[in-house]
């Protein structure tokens, strides 16, 4: 019998780094803004779709929205990673502008890396 669970744990693990990767539809896609009211016109329906517009968007989009934790927000409530925002939550407020950038594309990255890595 533990053969069995052991044989159904495994497409479970697999399932769910495939919905993580999933997209979305535009409506729910991440929509970047430089302040309240500004659209950049870009728009992740993805996490590796928001990995790449994470390189970019202007900046100012990249600091407003980490301010808000608003990428924490998107990622878990509507792609579902909890993972990925905590450790985007672990992120120091203190980094700023490129050094900010690269650091959450790294994480971001790495994230995606290690969910490909599980389908």
């Amino acid at each position: 019998m533990s053969k069995t669970a052991t044989t159904k744990k495994q497409p479970i693990e697999k399932q769910k780094s495939l919905n993580l990767l999933n997209t979305v539809p535009i409506e729910n896609g991440f929509h970047f803004f430089t302040e309240l009211g500004k659209f950049t016109g870009i728009t992740a329906t993805s996490t590796v779709e928001f990995a790449e517009k994470l390189q970019t968007v202007p900046i100012q989009s990249v600091t407003f929205h980490f301010q808000r934790q608003d990428f924490q927000k998107w990622l878990k409530n509507t792609i579902g990673d909890e993972e990925l925002a905590t450790r985007i939550n672990q992120i120091k407020a203190g980094l700023q502008d490129e050094n900010l950038r690269k650091t959450l594309s790294t994480t971001v990255q790495n994230r995606i890396a290690e969910l490909q890595q599980h389908s």
